[in-house]
């Protein structure tokens, strides 16, 4: 009897919910319910003059209080939609429009066009591109823009489709509440080494603690965290400062790979535009507004700046464009001391759609950026281009789901290694409504063993990470060196700031240039594969310092810390010169030494009354005496180049000791496993130095 009592209070149920009627605010509806019928209907209409502002946080406000009355009106069901379309949590606006359908179908004329924009952003593709062939069905054939609009999502869908079949490997990781919190987190931005996190923030402790009218919410601010290099954790993030975040909105847009200049967009100061900040002694200054070559009178937005220095790539809506907004590049131009005429970099990467959110890799061959065009699953999509040996920038390629999303998907940055990512995302797992979150490529999927699960991501918003045993996987990884540490003075062991250069040793060209950190001697320089490199350390009153990378183009990533205490120019002290050059086995002075020698003549230059020592010097490998006549001719090659360059010879005097005073003794050069570690340390004992005599 209970089950049969059940069975018919069930079908009552449903007999009701089909017979449900569309409930407008009208009174004589609501007959015994006035009151509440008053202040629902008030709330209502409050809501839709804020949606005609186009004010949609204002209007859910009141829409859900009119909505907790009265939930069966198909045209709030419709405003509530749009409201929710319009915020960060759009994924839940599929069920207002199937129910103001369901109430009336004619409730707007762009319903099914809505409902299939809905399905599609919860990556249900089937059903999005149903509804979309609905709409274009009852579309007038002449309206054009939105035919192609609506065949544009059609396309979305089927690639999200063809990337959700064939996921990438990846774990996405919360960076956890030192850096995340119940307010929107996004925009962020690292340095090549994963060491410091800029993003943007609005929190209630941005500056001033004021609120936008438009939308509700904390002015945006700039925040940085550090990684704690004992535990890798994440350290409590800080607002960046008064010297950039000011009372109204600003974000960050770009920063370099050492972390010594950050790119910021303030959007109230005209269009939007770009400024640059400076980190000395420990804080970014006050920021600068790029030329008008880069920050226009158009609105610009983010930034990225090459390895080198030497390069800016940025996003413009300037005229002339493919689209809306397009990415440009523009080059340093040494004479003026400025960044020169953007350069637009054409149909390959730009569309009649936005292009934004440039990040160029340290590696100087990879760019990632965000479109509206090519080949994405729905708004933007990240996507990367490779640059050839001629400088021109291949067909993009969209990295793939789940990273991208049928939701818009800006600003993703990637780590000196290539192996991880960083992008913000709106989930459930999150602390608020976006996060930042690290993704880490697992690379090609090798064949699974039974019983065991792949350590993918499960759906677009709850990331699901298990322990596994699986074969390792091999990640593949950008060629490129990060080569960094700390700068002192040799005897008192204090910071120094000191200018160091990067010189391509082949080309005797200089790379670039850089500057320790006066208040921590810190200093970081990305260095791509394919060459050897000269580096050179010198700061006033002191002796420079040289070091010699030589990175095989396939050499993969790798980090060297190399901490340089300076000596300062006094009587017995004595360098090794990292980048002088022999051909083998012989006295002949290489090309590349040329810039070695260079700073050696300056040196002898600036201190006229200096006199010194050129030492040569071999490794133990072969005959001794041999070895000896060897070092000393080197030693006497380069007194002889010097004297051509003007020095007078009764300065120099050279000397060879062959293997007698060896770095690296033979006796733990035998020790060493393998044979890179014992070349490597024949290569440090093979060395030029010099030694003062006399000031």
């Amino acid at each position: 009897m209970k089950k049969l009592l059940t069975l018919v209070l069930t079908l009552s149920l449903f007999s009701a919910l089909a017979q449900q009627k569309d409930m407008p605010f009208e009174k004589d509806l609501f007959k015994d319910r006035k009151d509440e019928f008053k202040t629902a209907k008030k709330a209502f209409e409050a809501g839709e003059e804020f949606f005609k502002q186009y004010q949609f946080d204002k209007a859910e406000v009141e829409f859900d209080k009119a909505y907790a009355f009265n939930p069966n009106y198909s045209k709030l069901n419709y405003y509530l939609g749009m409201c929710v379309l319009n915020s960060s949590y759009k994924f839940k606006a599929l069920n207002y429009f199937k129910k103001a359908y369901e109430l009336n179908p004619n409730v707007a004329p762009e319903i099914n066009l809505l409902i299939g924009i809905g399905y599609h952003i919860n990556g249900d593709w089937d059903n999005g591109i149903k509804h979309y062939e609905y709409h274009k069905k009852v579309l007038n054939p002449k309206n054009t823009d939105t035919l192609e609009y609506i065949n544009k999502k059609i396309s979305e869908c089927k690639t999200g489709k063809d990337l959700v079949a064939k996921p990438k490997r990846v774990w996405v990781d919360n960076l956890g509440k030192n850096v995340n919190t119940e307010f929107p987190e996004y925009g962020p931005f690292i340095s090549a080494d994963e060491s410091v996190i800029i993003y943007t923030g609005r929190r209630s402790d941005t500056r001033g603690g004021k609120k936008d009218e438009g939308d509700g919410k904390f002015f945006e601010d700039i925040y940085l965290s550090k990684r704690n290099p004992k535990n890798g954790e994440w350290e409590k993030a800080i607002n960046i400062g008064e010297n950039i975040n000011t009372e109204n909105h600003d974000a960050p847009s770009g920063l370099s790979p050492d972390g010594k200049l950050l790119y910021i967009f303030y959007g109230w100061k005209g269009g939007g535009d770009i400024y640059q900040s400076k980190l000395k002694d420990g804080q970014y200054g006050k920021p600068e507004k790029l030329s008008s070559n880069v920050s226009s009178k158009y609105y610009e937005s983010s930034a990225s700046v090459s390895f080198d220095g030497k390069e800016l790539y940025f996003a413009s809506e300037r005229p002339g464009g493919f689209g809306g907004e397009d990415i440009y590049v523009s080059r340093w131009d040494e004479k003026k001391k400025e960044w020169g005429p953007a350069e637009n970099l054409g149909a390959n990467i730009n569309t009649k759609y936005r292009e934004t959110g440039v990040f160029l890799h340290p590696d100087g061959e990879t760019m990632y950026f965000s479109s509206q065009g090519h080949s994405t699953m729905g708004g933007f999509d990240i996507f990367m281009s490779k640059r050839d040996e001629k400088g021109v920038w291949g067909a993009p390629v969209n990295i793939g789901y789940p990273i991208n999303s049928p939701d818009d998907d800006v600003f993703f940055v990637v780590s000196g290694s290539g192996r991880y990512g960083y992008y913000s995302s709106f989930r459930q797992d999150g602390y608020g409504e976006k996060d930042l979150y690290r993704i880490t490529f697992l690379g090609p999927e090798k064949p699974p063993i039974p019983s065991t699960e792949d350590n993918l991501i499960a759906s677009l918003v709850n990331p699901v990470r298990e322990i596994v045993i699986e074969p390792k996987v091999e990640v593949s990884t950008v060629n490129l060196a990060i080569l960094k540490g700390i700068i002192r003075d040799a005897r008192t062991l204090q910071p120094l700031e000191a200018k160091l250069e990067l010189i391509d040793n082949d080309k005797n060209e200089l790379v670039t240039t850089l500057t320790s950190d006066s208040k921590s001697g810190a200093y970081l320089v990305t260095i791509p594969a394919g060459k050897n490199y000269g580096i050179s350390v010198k700061a006033e009153g002191y002796l420079f310092h040289s070091e010699n990378v030589d990175i095989p183009k396939a050499s993969g990533y790798k980090e060297y810390e190399k901490n340089v205490d300076l000596k300062k120019v006094e009587v017995g002290q004595t360098i090794v010169l990292r980048n002088i050059f022999f051909d083998y086995d012989k006295a002949t002075l290489r090309d590349a030494s040329r810039n070695e020698l260079e700073r050696l003549i300056k040196l002898l230059n600036e201190n006229p009354t200096l006199r010194i020592e050129i030492s040569g010097h071999t490794d133990t490998q072969g005959d001794a005496t041999y070895n000896q006549k060897l070092s000393e001719n080197r030693a006497k090659a380069v007194v002889e180049y010097l004297v051509r360059a003007g020095i007078s010879a009764s300065r120099l005097e050279y000397k060879g000791y062959g293997e007698s005073k060896t770095q690296i003794s033979e006796a733990d050069i035998l020790k060493m496993k393998t044979k890179t570690e014992r070349e490597d340390a024949h290569q440090q004992n093979r060395r030029t130095e010099f030694k003062i005599l006399s000031k």
